[in-house]
């Protein structure tokens, strides 16, 4: 459904100004003076307001374009504000501006057990220092190892010690970065603490409603746990249902990312529209009645938002549940609303209340993928007619598919490097079994335990989430399931938009001028990617990977590499830290040794300590150092040092000639200290590894 005219769409149109500033706020322009921006602000809206009552008087019908272009300067201004405003870091009060012994924290959100880890983020509501507390604001992320602290809940109050240290950015090339993952949680430090560590002070304080709410979904996942014995199948069930992920594995994750349905692992607009349709049949019998309609619409709005509460206000369940209001309250006057602007008010709305939503690829697919469904799938569906009324259903699950995967597919390969080759089959497959699982699901919930329908339903709804995970891991597991290694730059991403969008806007239109615009956009895309591979296929570098206790060195000739480390492949250090660096550098050829290893290629040879690749020599000097000096001193471009070996550096000064020394983070702090002071003082070249970025030098 393509607008005609921008005057169908004005709240999409307002929305674009609004969506600059907090992009502008959140990149460009985070560090400016809030005070001078609202002054700024004020002064443009006072001068709008001011115009428009004098509008007629001034014949400012003769410049239209000045109402248009001080809507857009004050809501851009609008938006960059209020990112400022949402910053925690930016308060005066912030726990950490202000030195103490303890803090005074306030559990508020709900604490997730994994791997023997109780995980939380807490406000810290006051700091103590000598004895005297301070009020302070600002959010920490706890993490706690003891078994004890099991018991935490939402609302608890705590004391700790003020020992809190900030998060650590990206060390290594390509690397996921947490720091700004949680930065725009408006988290910037954590806390790890052991037993008697911590103390609870009050219990339950938080809010009743939010405590109530997570209470019941525990309640209600412990429901599913009983009547369910398979562990995918409870997992699957609780996060598709209540958005309760603790339990979902990351086999069975990437199965379903693999597969494009990794849509169905969220709850979303699907179980607000069955309950919505569900409360609307049921509360029919209140229209004839004279506040009948008023009731209704309350009813139904009380009863979604409170589910999106319990799903933890999951932003597509908030994004829906806001278009739901909007049309309920919509119905109840007989007013109608745009769609595309029912969006936009959602995503104004969304973003006012946090304006860090924007970041979160949740948001951005959710958004743009419902855009795209409303604008795109007609146009899809349109292309092929069939009489037969079943090929025509199945025919317009197809075009959904198809209109949503092409929409998000810049965005998704941006994020996750990949495009599901059989995304048609997968979501024609789980089309029926999600319907399925979503209605017996809601069903089984609603229902108190009955010794035989609970078990009954039960069984439904766990043999239909196996069929529909053992389905989809078949075509995960199919030949050329998945396209990986998908590595966008902004300026291709924003390419692949422009090409997606003016080719659809083509063949709605039929203008030429934008089949010219795509094809170009094409051209400057495919310049991009070559220009990129050329580069790739050509380089020759070292990385020096920064793995904390763990070594790590990359040898990489083109789209071959050589990696030396203690690491197996499936280990989580080596998934995270090292796959994206080989994933971004198109690496397809990987070959994985231990250090001890000898090695012996065309292009890379080992043998013991000393590794020649290609016309660069280096040693790597483990803690079994040799114990007998060599006969002549070995010309080396690098000597790496790990294992914290001991008198590394005179056994080094005697048996080599080296360029640059670097230092692993498997070494003590106290030896990197002593051998920092020795090497700058005898002006060696030396890198230290350990809370630093990795090293990528190239090689000739």
């Amino acid at each position: 459904m393509i607008a005609n005219h921008k005057g169908e769409i004005p709240v999409v149109i307002l929305l674009l100004p609004f969506l600059s500033g907090i992009i502008a706020g959140l990149n460009v322009f985070a560090g400016a003076n809030i005070n001078l921006l609202i002054g700024v602000f004020a002064f443009f809206s006072i001068t709008f307001i001011l115009l428009n009552l004098n509008y007629t008087r001034l014949k400012l019908y003769k410049y239209r374009w000045l109402g248009g272009s001080l809507i857009t300067i004050i809501l851009f201004l609008f938006g960059w504000i209020i990112v400022l405003k949402n910053s925690e870091l930016n308060l005066k009060d912030h726990f950490s501006k202000t030195n103490g012994q303890l803090l005074y924290i306030k559990i508020n959100s709900e604490p997730v057990l994994k791997n023997g880890l109780l995980r939380f983020t807490a406000k810290v509501e006051a700091i103590e220092s000598k004895g005297i507390q301070t009020p302070t604001s600002g959010t920490l992320l706890v993490t706690i190892k003891d078994s004890a602290a099991n018991n935490l809940y939402y609302g608890d109050e705590l004391l700790i010690p003020a020992k809190y240290k900030s998060i650590d950015p990206p060390f290594n090339p390509a690397e996921f970065n947490y720091k700004k993952y949680l930065a725009y949680k408006n988290i910037y430090y954590q806390a790890f603490l052991f037993p008697k560590q911590y103390k609870i002070i009050t219990t339950n304080t938080g809010n009743l409603l939010i405590a109530h709410s997570l209470r019941l979904r525990q309640h209600l996942v412990e429901k599913i746990k009983r009547n369910m014995r398979d562990t995918g199948a409870i997992a699957v069930a609780s996060t598709l249902i209540l958005g309760y992920k603790a339990d979902l594995s990351e086999d069975l994750l990437q199965a379903y990312k693999n597969t494009g349905t990794v849509y169905v692992l969220s709850v979303s607009g699907s179980q607000v529209a069955i309950l919505y349709l569900l409360l609307s049949f049921a509360l029919q019998f209140l229209n004839p009645y004279r506040y009948g309609k008023l009731i209704r619409a309350t009813i139904i709005l009380a009863v979604i938002w409170y589910y999106a509460m319990l799903t933890g206000f999951s932003l597509a369940v908030c994004r829906v549940d806001v278009m739901v209001s909007l049309v309920v309250i919509g119905k109840s006057f007989r007013r109608y609303i745009n769609t595309l602007n029912l969006l936009a008010v959602s995503a104004f709305l969304l973003l006012i209340y946090d304006p860090f939503f924007i970041t979160e690829a949740g948001f951005q697919l959710s958004f743009i993928a419902v855009s795209g469904l409303i604008v795109f799938q007609p146009m899809v569906y349109q292309w092929l007619k069939f009489k037969n009324k079943w090929v025509d259903k199945v025919w317009a699950l197809c075009s959904v598919s198809i209109a949503a995967q092409v929409v998000i597919f810049p965005i998704s390969a941006l994020y996750f490097h990949q495009f599901p080759v059989y995304f048609l089959i997968s979501n024609l497959f789980v089309a029926l079994p999600a319907a399925l699982i979503m209605y017996s699901g809601i069903f089984f919930l609603s229902l108190p335990q009955i010794p035989v329908v609970s078990s009954s339903i039960a069984y439904i709804l766990e043999k239909t989430i196996i069929a529909m995970n053992k389905g989809l891991t078949y075509i995960q597991n199919a030949p050329y399931s998945v396209v990986n290694k998908i590595w966008l730059t902004t300026p291709e991403y924003l390419l692949l938009y422009a090409i997606i969008i003016s080719l659809f806007y083509f063949l709605y239109d039929r203008k030429l001028w934008l089949l010219k615009f795509s094809l170009a956009c094409m051209l400057l895309l495919c310049i991009s990617f070559s220009i990129k591979n050329i580069r790739q296929s050509n380089s020759k570098e070292i990385a020096w990977l920064n793995l904390k206790k763990h070594q790590g060195i990359v040898f990489k000739n083109g789209n071959k590499a050589i990696v030396l480390s203690d690491l197996k492949n499936t280990d989580k250090t080596y998934v995270y830290s090292i796959q994206p660096y080989l994933d971004s550098c198109q690496v397809n050829d990987v070959k994985l040794y231990n250090l001890d290893q000898d090695i012996n290629t065309s292009w890379v040879r080992k043998k013991h300590g000393l590794v020649q690749f290609l016309n660069t020599t280096v040693f790597i000097s483990g803690k079994e150092f040799y114990s007998n000096d060599f006969r002549q001193k070995i010309k080396t471009s690098y000597i790496y040092i790990t294992g914290n070996p001991d008198d590394v550096l005179n056994r080094i000064r005697r048996n080599f000639e080296f360029t640059t020394l670097i230092i692993d983070g498997s070494n003590s702090d106290g030896k990197i200290d002593q051998w920092a002071k020795q090497l700058k003082a005898e002006s060696v070249a030396y890198k230290i590894l350990k809370r630093n970025n990795s090293i990528v030098s190239m090689s000739n």
